[in-house]
Parts: C-alpha cells; structure tokens; sequence
C-alpha cells in the first residue's frame, strides 16, 4: 500500500504517482481528511519518519523562506528539505512544481520568498555536491530528472543513502 504527501496542498493535496493513500500539509486548520495543519517554515513536517513513497510540492517551495532571523538564525528551507528526507522512505520519490528564474512567475508573486534555479536542487541538494552541507542539509538525494513547464522547474529527486 503507497502513501503520498502533498506538502502546501489547500483542501485537494495531488497524487500525481497514484499513491494508494493520500496524506497532506497546509498552513491551514480547517481542512481535515488526512491534512495536517502546521507551518513548515517553522515547524516539521508532523508525520513519522520513512512513512511515505512519494513526497510532492506544487507551487509551495517558493513560499518558504531560506533565511530567518526570530528568534534565531535558521534556514527553513534547507530545514524543510531535511524533513522530506526524513518522511520518505529509502529510494522514495520527491517532486517540485515550482515558478523559478529567470521566469517573472518567480517574482511577482509578495509571498513568492524562496526564488529557485535550474542549479538549486541539483548543487545543494543532490548526493553528489551537496553544498547544503554547510548549511545543515544532512539527506542524500538523487536527481531523476530536472525540466521546464513553462514557468514552472520540474524536480523529481530520489532518496538515496550516503555513499
């Protein structure tokens, strides 16, 4: 039986892999069935460690900061990615849908605070450079693939182990 997360989903979290179980995340609380409420710019992701096969963003990275300061320094965004490393299950499946530069998509949005590029997850996030590191990025990921839908970078990553 496979279960996905949808993370930022609203009252319809996607299951583009066609997971047998549907679970998501969103800011808000008044959503229900199978969505947990939290901010995951300042919260974890509140399910157990290797529960699902499939961990998808649709137009949600961009609205996590990567840098705040109250009450401490922190940087939700590398935080965020280590929570999906943890909720997959080994060889797992993430997947981002988001609007990245040099596209205005990126931008025009005033909650659009985390402007990704073609090299954000392959250089920080992958298990081969990993310059995440530095920041506290502790997972190992696998690019799949990496492509443009118009506006929107097309991620698909795969938990690995470290070799």
């Amino acid at each position: 039986m496979t279960k996905t997360l949808d993370l930022g989903c609203g009252p319809n979290p996607n299951n583009p892999f066609k997971a047998d179980e549907i679970f998501g995340v969103d800011i808000r609380e008044d959503i229900g069935n199978n969505i947990a409420a939290a901010d995951l710019a300042i919260e974890p992701i509140p399910y157990a460690d290797g529960m699902f096969e499939f961990v998808t963003a649709f137009q949600f990275i961009e609205h996590v900061p990567r840098v705040i300061y109250a009450p401490r320094h922190r940087n939700p965004f590398v935080q965020l990615m280590n929570e999906i490393y943890r909720v997959l299950k080994m060889d797992g499946i993430f997947l981002s849908v988001t609007p990245a530069y040099p596209h205005n998509a990126a931008f025009q949005d005033p909650t659009h605070v985390n402007i990704i590029t073609e090299e954000t997850f392959p250089c920080y996030f992958d298990d081969t450079n990993r310059w995440a590191k530095i920041y506290g990025f502790n997972g190992h990921f696998r690019m799949l693939r990496q492509e443009w839908m118009g506006a929107n970078l097309v991620t698909q990553m795969q938990k690995r182990l470290p070799a």
